[in-house]
């Protein structure tokens, strides 16, 4: 262990006197000591998502709270945090399997005090990405969110000049690496050897955290001192794989039908990339089938689907690592190497298989991932020729929260101005494919939500706040089929997206546009597309999700089968809740379906409901029959 004891002259840190970082067992002194070297004026910068040295900042957050002559300014993006119960119901499901569904995971005491309005006036959280939804309503998060894509927030940062970085780290006999969070900490370092910036580097290490080599590798003498405590360690953050849903199967199967051998692939985490990923497997693995079943489809599109194995295969440049690319190089998708790598990506966040699989993979094939800043993947600057020679054929694939018919993207803000997420890296992407030649950008959004009983259009007339303008429309697909816009007029452009919209709104939409004079008095939606409707999507689809063809979890899941079963339930409640009329209907269903099969009666047992004990658990319980009976049919 080195000898903290020496002293340090001023401006100078520990390693760079000793070579080597102090190492610590105790997260107390190593905030004590971070005070004291800075003066108590912190300017602290976390890594975004799973990076957060969370024993060391809850440490700081300590110290600042019991001495409020202590600044603490934190900057930072996706503070990951367990869900709260909102509902009873929600607390039942949740309650017994946090553990196992999220990982026993240290909470961030900032944002534990920021939800409940006890983060006092001397540490201040400003964020440029939210872990989706989290911080709706919450004034303080809201007040302190920084708009900024994601190639941008190190400037930002940057201008700030941060006097300590605090990450977690994954250690390797005696090597270290950054692993999950290359994105911004690597330019961050390039900058303080340039110069440029003045900062510590604190780090925590977790054995859990899967060792990446390359770029994120991390010379020891860089960093100040380790927090190595087993008593401390914690279990990383997983998120836990959604169900791939008919709509996600079928915006999965029109996105797998536009991405060209040989080509380059960007896909993102959560339902619709997973979709994404199992049908590029299904058309490798089995064309035929994949031609047989959008042979099958009722939505038409633009251009024949391409449904050959991939010969040359792809290569995968994304900002996020997740499942559905380690899965694509499992199956061979994923082969095209650039620089001795078939994947580039800047982070990574996901679910415990996810990083069993990375820190079990043999290193030759880890070798084959490497983890790079967000200058490198996210934009085309530096070695731009290079760059441009391995992204050819480039598909770029994001998700949006809605659309308009003009082709205007929104994805992380509300029509009254709240945050949901934030930009990240998602127009760096779309600017990335009008950049490169052959390139396209691909905006992936359900055509419909409910909420309260109500549903409506994620295809909209107008918003008041855009993510991605309209003059950077290129394709955009729904359950229903895809709009392909890149250099088309308004006109064109509205029909294109009024045929992939839901025909509940079609009419509306329609008017809507012909009264602002962007369409002929007497358009009309073309005859193939005025039949978007679920039960027509129910009637391709079914039966290649009752055979397999398309698994509710093409990569596995946390969820047992109990859970799964709850889970359409569970969903069909919270869209319900709040509309009287929709939930006496569930409660009509629920009474009238009799004594429930072993099946429901495992489902209200797991949720503590079999045998109510009051008046407000039997409704509920009722409820919940219902909306077992529902999900049966449900999409």
């Amino acid at each position: 262990m080195a000898n903290a004891s020496v002293p340090i002259p001023a401006g100078r840190t520990w390693a760079e006197v000793a070579g080597e970082p102090i190492i610590l067992t105790d997260a107390a002194a190593a905030a004590r000591r971070i005070v004291e070297q800075t003066d108590g004026d912190i300017r602290l910068a976390l890594p975004l998502g799973l990076g957060k040295a969370n024993t060391i900042v809850n440490a700081l957050t300590d110290l600042a709270c019991e001495d409020r002559s202590i600044k603490l300014h934190i900057f930072t993006a996706l503070t990951l945090q367990r869900p709260r119960a909102d509902s009873d119901l929600q607390a039942r499901f949740l309650g017994p399997a946090l553990d196992r569904l999220f990982g026993a995971y240290t909470p961030l005491d900032y944002a534990t005090r920021l939800a409940d309005g006890t983060l006092p006036d001397n540490i201040e959280v400003q964020e440029f990405f939210f872990q989706a939804g989290d911080w709706l309503g919450n004034s303080a998060a809201q007040q302190g969110y920084i708009p900024a894509n994601y190639t941008h927030a190190l400037h930002v940062l940057m201008a700030r000049r941060p006097n300590v970085i605090l990450q977690l780290l994954a250690r390797d006999g005696d090597r270290l690496s950054l692993s999950c969070n290359t994105d911004i900490t690597v330019d961050l370092l390039r900058a303080r050897a340039r110069g440029q910036q003045d900062f510590i580097l604190a780090g925590e290490i977790n054995p859990q955290l899967p060792f990446m080599p390359g770029a994120a590798e991390l010379a020891r003498d860089e960093v100040d001192c380790l927090l190595d405590d087993p008593a401390t360690q914690f279990e990383l953050f997983s998120v836990p794989k959604r169900p791939v849903t008919a709509r996600d199967h079928a915006i999965g199967l029109h996105v797998a039908g536009l991405v060209p051998d040989g080509g380059t692939l960007q896909i993102g985490i959560g339902s619709v990339g997973d979709a994404v990923a199992s049908s590029l497997i299904l058309r490798h693995r089995t064309p035929e089938t994949m031609r047989a079943v959008m042979a099958a489809s009722p939505f038409p599109a633009p251009g024949r689907a391409q449904t050959d194995s991939f010969e040359h295969g792809l290569y995968g440049v994304t900002e996020m690592l997740v499942q559905g690319i380690l899965e694509l190089l499992k199956a061979g998708v994923i082969h095209r190497e650039v620089d001795g790598a078939a994947v580039h990506a800047g982070f990574f966040v996901n679910c415990r298989d996810f990083y069993h699989s990375l820190r079990e993979m043999p290193q030759k094939d880890r070798a084959r991932i490497q983890m790079m800043p967000v200058s490198f993947t996210n934009q085309l600057y530096g070695d731009e020729m290079g760059r441009r020679a391995a992204r050819v054929k480039a598909r770029f694939v994001n998700a949006a929260m809605k659309a308009t018919t003009l082709g205007g993207v929104i994805s992380d803000v509300t029509s009254s101005g709240g945050i949901v997420s934030g930009v990240g890296g998602q127009f760096n992407f779309i600017d990335q494919a009008f950049a490169l030649e052959g390139a396209r950008a691909i905006i992936t959004l359900h055509a419909t939500r409910e909420s309260k009983g109500k549903v409506t259009s994620n295809i909209v007339w107008d918003h008041p706040h855009e993510t991605i303008p309209r003059h950077y429309r290129d394709i955009i697909i729904t359950e229903y089929g895809i709009a392909d816009l890149r250099g088309r007029s308004d006109a064109e452009c509205i029909m294109a997206m009024i045929s992939i919209a839901d025909s509940r709104f079609q009419p509306e939409l329609l008017d809507r546009a012909k009264a602002a004079g962007k369409l002929p008095r007497d358009a009309q939606v073309p005859g193939p597309h005025r039949e978007n409707t679920p039960d027509r999507l129910r009637t391709w689809l079914a039966p290649s999700m009752a055979d397999g063809t398309l698994p509710q979890f093409p990569f596995g899941t946390d969820f047992t089968k109990v859970e799964q079963q709850l889970l359409g339930a569970l969903a069909i409640l919270k869209v319900k809740s709040g509309s009287r009329r929709e939930m006496a209907k569930l409660l009509w269903h629920g009474l009238s379906a009799g004594a429930p099969d072993s099946q429901r009666r495992a489902c209200l047992d797991r949720l503590s409901l079999e045998h109510p004990r009051s008046l407000a658990d039997l409704l509920t319980s009722l409820a919940v029959k219902g909306a077992l009976e529902a999900s049966t049919d449900a999409l």
